[in-house]
């Protein structure tokens, strides 16, 4: 019997181990990323600015528009497959769902791609007020998490 129970203990511990290990490696290939102002585009006054970030050369880059809002600011990352938000309020820096308005994507399929307690967790990454530099780097290193495992292949 003892060994049956150590048998058990065995194969759950090789099993937590390699879903870790796979886990872990999807997300190393996000490391790197590039991010390039957009110049000379009249984007209305509701925009101030506008970048793209690109993860490797084979796929689309995501675009992140700076919009200001009554709150402060808000980055929305755009993609043709999930829209997110990262804002800065009093609160801090951090993430949540787009507007309706401002959202091209239908709610449905954004929901899908987005992992709900990845947003969660990331609604504060940072209670300290950052300018457009640091909130680009942030969104960039902390985008990749947000992303359901299925989905991860939208960014490479």
């Amino acid at each position: 019997m003892k060994k049956v129970n150590l048998l058990a203990v065995l194969v759950l511990v090789l099993m937590v181990v390699s879903l870790t290990a796979s886990a872990t490696g999807v997300r190393t290939q996000f490391k790197s990323f590039e991010i390039d102002a957009v110049e000379n585009l009249y984007m209305g006054k509701a925009v101030k600015a506008l970048w793209t970030v690109s993860y490797s050369d084979q796929e689309e880059p995501v675009t992140v528009v700076k919009r200001k809002t009554l709150e402060g600011v808000e980055y929305v990352v755009h993609s043709k497959y999930f829209q997110v938000s990262y804002a800065i309020t009093a609160a801090g820096f951090g993430a949540k769902e787009t507007r309706k308005a401002w959202s091209d994507v239908p709610k449905k399929i954004s929901r899908a791609v987005i992992n709900k307690e990845e947003l969660e967790r990331q609604r504060v990454i940072t209670p300290n007020k950052i300018d457009d530099e640091m909130a680009l780097g942030l969104i960039a290193s902390y985008l990749p998490d947000l992303l359901n495992d299925g989905y991860t292949h939208l960014l490479n």
